[in-house]
């Protein structure tokens, strides 16, 4: 028989059994987000206040789309489980399952709804 200590059974993992896990996926879309918001930003603002066919134009471009759909799909999951780990923190019960799935639910519909009109722009 093994014995482990508490401190052992703890070790390498958070409250959930995955906190390295999310904390991992957080710094790494966070650094994968510092590098692509910028460029994302640029050609967003060139757009800004365009025409729409200059806007359908930079769009179009499979570079910028790609760019477009990746911000949109890496930024939803980010703020999805940020906010996930905001919600465990402070609310319990019914009411901390019920926002949990708020969220995941405002950030999938977010997502599908940016790539459905990007692709409409960019086909």
């Amino acid at each position: 028989m093994r014995y482990l200590t508490d401190r052992k059974r703890a070790e390498g993992r958070g409250a959930s059994g995955r906190g390295t896990e999310h904390h991992w996926y957080m710094q790494a879309s966070a650094v994968v987000l510092a590098f692509m918001v910028p460029w994302f930003m640029y050609f967003f603002g060139v757009a800004l206040g365009s025409s729409r066919e200059t806007v359908l134009e930079i769009f179009a471009n499979p570079f910028i789309a790609i760019l477009s759909a990746l911000v949109l799909t890496v930024g939803m999951r980010h703020f999805a489980k940020g906010s996930q780990i905001m919600i465990e923190d402070y609310w319990r019960g019914t009411t901390r399952k019920i926002a949990i799935i708020a969220v995941f639910s405002l950030s999938y519909v977010v997502t599908a709804v940016g790539l459905f009109a990007l692709a409409r722009i960019a086909l």
